[in-house]
């Protein structure tokens, strides 16, 4: 069975500010997502599911639905706050959603083979679609063997501020032990590091982190509502906490046996983090087009 591809585009950026889902970076017009989905498509996968806010519909159907009609199977879900499980609700006044992991299992309806998750606005690079679309075909649809793509964090910075990364601890084995969220990362005087407590810490360039590449199989949803569970009995009632993949698969490691395989590849990661990211980023794909990596037109 072929795997399904799950893009979280939900967010706003606001970073970035505002719907940079829809933002054109190709010659055709193409998004990040069109890209993405393109490359899935040629790596193997033989499904997307978009997670959508739901004041996204209508400008998310016109963009996208139409154009990969007959490409590859196409299907969207809502992350809305109220989808809790039962007997929880949300706290008056908190307006933040609750996170990536919450947005995964938003589409626990949707899938039902192994597949990968990604953000809608990084460009991860053909060659990491094709090595987690190989692994997930190795796994059954009750595998608690997951899988993750791992990029140099050199790799993954912004020429325009700080970035957020999840650094991981891999093992001799190539499995991944955990993942430290790391906040305000950048290249200061040709040294990697982030700030903590007023500290400077240091990161190797070539330390490898989560651009929320993810291999999952479905019973990852049961773990996940697992944790939720968990999450909302000690921060449901907070106006800011998330529930963050990295989070949920450090405790199914330590806890539940699971593991995760750390993917490496030779694509090189980019985003627009923030709107200054884009002018680079529409250059780097007008190249790729013009090495005849992509078409002009993904769609026609």
């Amino acid at each position: 069975m072929k795997p399904t591809l799950l893009i979280l585009a939900a967010g706003m950026g606001s970073r970035y500010g505002g719907l940079k889902q829809l933002d054109q970076m190709g010659p055709s017009g193409e998004t990040i997502m069109d890209y993405s989905v393109f490359d899935a498509l040629r790596a193997g996968f033989g499904k997307v599911v978009f997670v959508i806010r739901k004041d996204f519909e209508d400008a998310f159907k016109e963009r996208f639905i139409e154009k990969m009609r007959g490409h590859i199977e196409v299907d969207y879900v809502f992350q809305e706050m109220t989808d809790l499980p039962d007997g929880y609700c949300v706290p008056e006044g908190r307006t933040k959603p609750w996170g990536t992991n919450h947005a995964v299992w938003a589409a626990r309806k949707a899938i039902r083979e192994p597949f990968a998750v990604i953000n809608a606005d990084d460009f991860y690079g053909a060659h990491a679609y094709k090595v987690i679309a190989d692994y997930l075909q190795t796994i059954a649809n009750d595998s608690t063997r997951y899988a993750m793509v791992g990029y140099p964090v050199a790799n993954t910075l912004s020429e325009h501020g700080t970035v957020n990364r999840g650094v991981c601890n891999v093992d001799d084995n190539n499995k991944l032990v955990s993942v430290t969220e790391c906040e305000g990362i950048a290249k200061t005087d040709g040294v990697i590091g982030y700030k903590n407590e007023n500290q400077f810490l240091q990161i190797a360039d070539n330390a490898r982190v989560s651009m929320n590449m993810w291999g999952f199989s479905p019973y990852y949803f049961d773990q996940t509502k697992t944790d939720f569970l968990a999450f909302l009995e000690e921060h449901g009632n907070e106006m800011k906490s998330e529930f963050y993949i990295p989070a949920t698969v450090t405790n199914l490691i330590q806890s539940e046996g699971a593991t995760v395989k750390v993917l490496d590849t030779s694509a090189k990661w980019f985003g627009v983090t923030y709107q200054e990211d884009k002018e680079q980023t529409t250059r780097r794909i007008l190249q790729m087009v013009k090495d005849r990596e992509y078409p002009v037109n993904l769609w026609s």
